[in-house]
């Protein structure tokens, strides 16, 4: 499988007209060197090199490695050149379907125009909140030109284009549908519990002694005795907004110790055992914090449920939609391929492509 290892491939030739001159001339000029590409697979006349290959299973590896990669990194490990056994059966499939839609995209006339594609550009500085020489910087730090980004917005806007017009049709829904799916899905439309709360917190302050910080326990008393008077004033009636202004230290203290709306499940598991069995106004028993003293009041609490119907009606249309959308989408893919001429230039390669894609059918 030596052909599946990343390496450099150029091919430099003469052209026949120089090498005519070069048998007239004692002092020939300089040839110009045309640097061809080895043609992995030829898709309705569209070409996938060795160096389109190698730009897809670099890209993967360092999503998978989350690190820049180069063609050295490869040549020199081993797990590395392991792990294109792995992926390469799947980028062969997926670049032979992109060329078969991008095929299919243009005999149904699509054509991003430049319009569309300043528009795309503009969006992406306005996201990113940059300029002209920003974007163009990061263009160069990913090491794209502006060619470059305008063929991959092209791709994507033919693929999506053959997507609604041919695949989206095929996947609409009914109000009935939709409503089924609900009832037999309910834990995906589940609210999580979200809490509203008030704090006071008591700061302790430390010191540190033989580079370690050490609390007074005369100080560290004192403040828990103060949490624990108030959570008793509280109890009696007392307002707790006012006991906030004044017992505080915290930076919460300039809107009343309110926080929140918090989702319960994101919290820490240790408070969410302390406000999970809580209700609207109850107030915890203090909390030793790293800081201090915390005592936490109930302001408001949503629990958990199923969401109405009417509140997720998009979100269950498109949990459908999506579902169905990948069982057409595979429907007319198989039906593009039984249609397009694919001539393989690599036999072991081809090899890869149609175990892969047996396996894709005997799994569909």
């Amino acid at each position: 499988m030596k052909r599946l290892v990343l390496c450099a491939f150029v091919l430099v030739v003469t052209a026949p007209a120089m090498v005519a001159a070069q048998a007239q001339q004692t002092d020939p000029p300089q040839a110009r060197p045309v640097v061809l590409q080895k043609v992995l697979v030829k898709v309705n006349g569209a070409i996938f090199t060795k160096t389109d290959l190698e730009s897809l299973q670099i890209e993967a590896l360092q999503e998978q490695n989350q690190r820049a990669l180069s063609q050295l990194d490869l040549q020199n490990d081993a797990k590395l050149r392991q792990a294109l056994l792995g992926i390469t059966p799947a980028l062969l499939s997926g670049a032979v379907d992109e060329l078969i839609i991008l095929q299919r995209g243009k005999d149904l006339g699509l054509k991003m125009t430049e319009t569309q594609f300043k528009e795309y550009v503009d969006g992406i500085k306005k996201d990113n909140q940059l300029d002209d020489k920003t974007f163009q910087a990061a263009l160069a730090q990913q090491g794209m030109t502006m060619e470059q980004l305008r063929k991959s917005f092209e791709r994507e806007y033919m693929k999506r284009g053959v997507m609604q017009r041919e695949v989206a049709p095929r996947i609409s829904i009914t109000e009935e549908e939709a409503r089924q799916y609900y009832r037999a899905h309910p834990q995906e439309f589940m609210k999580p519990t979200m809490i509203t709360v008030r704090e006071i917190s008591v700061l302790v302050a430390s010191q540190t002694r033989g580079g370690e910080s050490v609390v007074n326990v005369a100080a560290d008393e004192a403040a828990s005795a103060k949490v624990t008077a108030a959570r008793e004033r509280a109890l009696k009636g007392e307002d707790f907004t006012a006991l906030v202004t004044e017992l505080s230290e915290s930076g919460s203290k300039a809107n009343g110790g309110l926080i929140g709306p918090l989702n319960l499940n994101e919290l820490a598991e240790g408070l969410q055992k302390i406000l999970g069995p809580l209700k609207a106004g109850d107030i915890a028993e203090p909390i030793r914090t790293p800081a201090g003293y915390q005592l936490l009041k109930v302001e408001a609490k949503d629990d958990s449920g199923v969401e109405p119907f009417e509140k997720v009606r998009q979100d269950v249309a498109n949990k459908v939609q999506g579902e169905r959308g990948q069982v057409e989408m595979l429907k007319y893919l198989d039906g593009l391929r039984e249609q397009a001429i694919i001539e393989w230039k690599d036999d072991e390669l081809k090899k890869l492509y149609e175990q892969f894609r047996a396996q894709q059918k005997k799994e569909s």
